[in-house]
C-alpha cells in the first residue's frame, strides 16, 4: 500500500517513513500541499498524513481540495492542538487528527485501523483459475481445492495484498510470523518453496527478487 507523508519538516518525514517502511509501506514524500496534490494526481495513494502549517499551500487547503474528488483517507499530524483546528479538520473531511508531538507506534496503529475501516480487506481474489476466498480461507485452482498451511495460505495472502511491491524477507518475517518470531529469513524461503509446490502452474506469481526478497506479480 502506498503512504504520501506531507510535512515541511524533513526530520518527522525521516520518522514517519523509517516506521513505515518497516510495515512494509511504500512511501511518497511532499513538502508543501502544492506538491502533494500533484502526486495524488499522478499515483495511487491509499492514506495520506498531512501537516497544517505548510508553505506554497497549507494542509486543511490540501484537504479540501484531495475531498473534492478523491475518497483517500487522510491524518492530519499537526501542532496545532486548539479545539477549532481539531473540529475544522473533521468538518472538511479528515479521518483523523494527531498532535505533535506525537508517537510513532500509536501513528502506525492508526494507520492500520483507518485502512481497515475502509474495506482494505478483500473477501476473494481471482487470478486467472486461482481463487483466494479470504472469508473461508479456502484456496481453489481449477475449481478444485488446494492444501495450505495456516501460514502458507498467510504468507500468499500477504504478498498478494502487496501485489507488485517487493517485499524484503525481514518484512515478510514481521508481518506473517510476527516481531516476536524466533526464527531466521531461511524460513521465508522455505514456506515460499512449498507454497510454490502447492501453486503449481501459478507458482509464476510468485516472484524471487534476487538478494532481497519475493514480490507477487500478476498480469492478464
Amino acid at each position: 500500500m502506498n503512504i504520501l507523508v506531507v510535512d515541511d519538516e524533513v526530520l518527522i518525514r525521516n520518522v514517519i517513513k523509517e516506521y513505515l517502511l518497516l510495515e512494509g509501506y511504500s512511501i511518497f514524500e511532499a513538502d508543501n500541499g502544492e506538491s502533494a496534490l500533484e502526486i495524488i494526481d499522478k499515483n495511487n495513494i491509499d492514506l495520506i498524513v498531512m501537516d497544517i502549517m505548510m508553505p506554497n499551500l497549507d494542509g486543511f487547503s490540501a484537504c479540501k481540495e484531495i475531498r473534492k474528488n478523491k475518497n483517500i483517507p487522510i491524518i492530519v499530524l499537526s501542532a496545532r492542538t486548539e479545539e477549532f483546528d481539531k473540529l475544522y479538520g473533521f468538518e472538511i473531511g479528515i479521518d483523523d487528527y494527531i498532535t505533535k508531538p506525537f508517537s510513532p507506534k500509536e501513528l502506525i496503529a492508526r494507520i492500520k485501523a483507518i485502512l481497515k475501516r475502509n474495506n482494505k480487506l478483500i473477501d476473494e481474489y481471482r487470478f486467472n483459475d486461482l481463487v483466494i476466498n479470504n472469508t473461508s480461507r479456502i484456496v481453489k485452482i481449477e475449481n478444485n481445492e488446494i492444501k495450505l498451511t495456516p501460514k502458507e495460505y498467510d504468507l500468499l495472502l500477504y504478498l498478494i495484498q502487496n501485489k507488485d511491491i517487493a517485499l524484503s524477507r525481514e518484512n515478510l518475517l514481521s508481518n506473517v510470523w510476527g516481531y516476536d518470531f524466533f526464527g531466521d529469513e531461511r524460513t521465508v524461503d522455505t514456506h515460499i518453496k512449498m507454497l510454490r509446490n502447492n501453486l503449481g502452474k501459478y507458482r509464476k506469481y510468485i516472484v524471487t527478487v534476487r538478494g532481497f526478497g519475493y514480490k507477487f506479480t500478476y498480469e492478464k
